[in-house]
């Protein structure tokens, strides 16, 4: 992947971390808004061995309030001044579907790397089709590749076959636009049951057939604490236990909240995967 003219390595895996600057993220615990947790959390997480931070200003989780483009902006200006302060080193990637917002992070605090939730603007707010586009190619397609940065695409399909074939049409739409560097995301929890969830991870090895790196989003989901019959803040070894699952599926980087022990998880397979 090309970071500002430097190639970052993904054959080995990495941990993105995040950062929400939102009032109503699902995981309390992730909510940053003010100037001292802002600065706080994008230093832990480079601490931790975090290799990217994840800054996203509008929560997707379902039955989430609307954030106007504005007020989004506004969210991110604030947080990427701090974090540009704190880390100006720091890999960042911004968690948003609208090509303005990723065109202000990129052409005004350096952003590094797109992060799209909506597969390329199926959806706005979690299953919440956005207006109809205009022309051959998606908006947010179009915007990456005038600003040549990675980006990741995130899939909101029920099952790994139906994404499969998404995933192709969607790639070769950005490499007719001179997109180099992609990322998959199969996008759990979006656009899928809890069966349908579980099912993914047992089939998440397709996604290598792509020749792509992948990203997978697990960290204290609903499709834990659910099934576990607990609540967000108790799902840390569930979220452990499915990133081993997931990195023996070939993911290539972990996106979490607990950045410390998916470091850790990642030394002890990387240790294991020397005698495999």
């Amino acid at each position: 992947m090309n970071v500002r003219g430097q190639l970052y390595d993904l054959s080995h895996p990495s941990v993105m971390g995040i950062i929400n600057i939102t009032p109503d993220s699902f995981f309390a615990g992730s909510r940053k808004q003010t100037e001292i947790e802002i600065a706080t959390r994008a230093s832990q997480i480079i601490a931790e061995g975090g290799s990217i931070i994840d800054v996203g200003a509008f929560s997707t989780r379902p039955g989430a309030a609307q954030v106007s483009e504005e007020e989004e902006m506004h969210r991110l200006r604030n947080a990427l001044s701090i974090i540009r302060r704190e880390q100006p080193d720091a890999i960042l990637s911004i968690d948003t579907f609208r090509p303005d917002v990723a065109k202000m992070c990129v052409e005004e605090y350096g952003a590094d790397i797109i992060n799209d939730v909506s597969e390329g603007g199926i959806t706005g707010v979690v299953n919440t089709p956005l207006e109809k586009e205009e022309g051959e190619y998606p908006a947010i397609f179009r915007m990456v590749a005038e600003l040549g940065v990675p980006y990741i695409l995130m899939s909101v399909q029920k099952d790994a076959q139906t994404m499969m074939k998404a995933f192709a049409k969607e790639v070769q739409q950005l490499r007719d636009l001179g997109v180099k560097d992609i990322i998959l995301d199969p996008g759990f929890g979006f656009g899928k049951t809890l069966d349908d969830n579980y099912r993914l991870v047992a089939e998440m090895d397709m996604l290598q057939e792509m020749n792509l790196p992948v990203l997978v989003g697990v960290s204290r989901k609903s499709m834990m604490f659910k099934l576990l019959e607990t609540t967000p803040d108790k799902v840390l070894n569930a979220t452990t236990v499915l990133n081993t699952m997931l990195l023996q599926k070939g993911a290539s980087i972990l996106r979490v909240h607990d950045v410390k022990e998916a470091v850790e998880t990642i030394k002890l397979f990387n240790e294991v995967q020397k005698y495999a």
